[in-house]
């Protein structure tokens, strides 16, 4: 048994675990947090300690009379004020990145063309965006808590394979390999540089930085593709090999339009922006994607979908019309509609999405361990 590593994981779990409770329950005091955490109150105060140090926590200039007979507490909050997350999009035509606070708050934002879909060429692009951003940082003062990216395509998790993405020609890249010699050249650690599917990242943005606190959230981002990213139970749901929440290429007519990837009558064929750009392509998308919203409901029950992408941003009513297909199909059953919105972020949901990705597996030792046992 290897002692000291063990250990060293107890103590990281122990950290998520306060932050965890203080993300979701802001201005508590290191006794709450003993008592909500089970931990004592002598392992809390250190970890305290080391949280506030390393700018995680930060905490009230002077204590607060408590409730009660107890002794007046100094409130504790996530500091939103000195560390950073980078997130990056790999989209089909684009590069977005942004620098997020640890709640959420977008600090900056850049969007430059992609000329050059080839993996090492994308990669080289986003490293130089990512350095010249890292200097920024530095200047201000900054820490960068590590550096998310995200992409149209099947993420395989562990090893850091883009299996297959279509849109951009990709086909069985070892991308996250590629990412950390190229980051290496701003410092950034390969430990601290993650990799996922673009409507996932983008789910895990309205989890992390929203304010739902639902355990059941689904995305669907709709673009040139039409991928979904899935939230169950504090995790995503990514699948065997990465391709789970690929409802683009779920069947919604047998035998209809032809679709990009050679199947008839995918959901893409109706959703995705080639289907918008035909005479009204919106209001047939928006139908369809109701009924894509009423399977979704089906399989997994979400309390949430957040409906995102460019081609909701051009065409708002697509939203709407999609909330109201699935609403009728819910009223007809008798059963009650999930809650259906917009992205928060727009157009920068995926990228803001990459930059939670950090965060999320930060505040998830256990996960980011068995990553890292499997090569990543």
């Amino acid at each position: 048994m290897k002692t000291t590593g063990d250990l060293q994981l107890l103590k990281r779990i122990n950290r998520s675990v306060l932050l965890r409770l203080i993300r979701s329950q802001p201005d508590l005091s290191r006794a709450r947090l003993a008592h909500l955490s089970g931990l004592t109150k002598s392992t809390v105060s250190a970890l305290v300690r080391e949280l506030l140090d390393e700018h995680w926590l930060t905490e009230a200039d002077a204590p607060v009379a408590s409730q009660g007979m107890g002794r007046p507490s100094t409130p504790l909050n996530i500091d939103n004020h000195k560390r950073v997350l980078i997130g990056v999009e790999i989209a089909v035509d684009c590069l977005r990145v942004v620098c997020v606070s640890l709640c959420g708050d977008v600090l900056s934002q850049t969007e430059v063309e992609l000329p050059d879909k080839r993996p090492a060429s994308a990669c080289k692009q986003a490293g130089k965006l990512v350095r010249a951003l890292c200097k920024q940082l530095k200047e201000k003062q900054l820490l960068l808590s590590g550096v998310g990216v995200c992409l149209p395509g099947a993420v395989e998790d562990g090893s850091g394979i883009v299996r297959l993405a279509p849109n951009l020609g990709w086909r069985d890249v070892p991308f996250l390999s590629m990412l950390s010699a190229e980051f290496a050249h701003a410092g950034i650690a390969p430990a601290n540089i993650h990799l996922q599917n673009d409507a996932d990242a983008a789910a895990l943005g309205e989890y992390e930085f929203g304010d739902s606190g639902d355990d059941a959230l689904i995305f669907i981002n709709c673009d040139v593709g039409v991928g979904a990213g899935i939230v169950l139970n504090d995790r995503l749901f990514t699948g065997f090999l990465g391709t789970a929440g690929e409802v683009g290429h779920s069947i919604l007519q047998v035998n209809g339009p032809l679709c990009s990837c050679g199947r008839k009558g995918c959901a893409e064929a109706f959703i995705g922006a080639r289907a918008l750009a035909r005479k009204n392509g919106v209001a047939q998308a928006g139908e369809y994607l109701g009924v894509l919203l009423q399977n979704l409901d089906a399989m997994f029950n979400p309390h949430v979908i957040v409906i995102g992408g460019r081609s909701c941003v051009d065409n708002p009513s697509l939203v709407e019309i999609a909330r109201n297909t699935q609403l009728a199909y819910a009223q007809t059953a008798g059963m009650r509609a999930p809650v259906v919105r917009s992205a928060r972020y727009g157009l920068q949901a995926a990228a803001v999405g990459a930059a939670a990705l950090v965060l999320h597996q930060f505040l998830r030792p256990l996960l980011k361990e068995s990553n890292h046992v499997s090569g990543n």
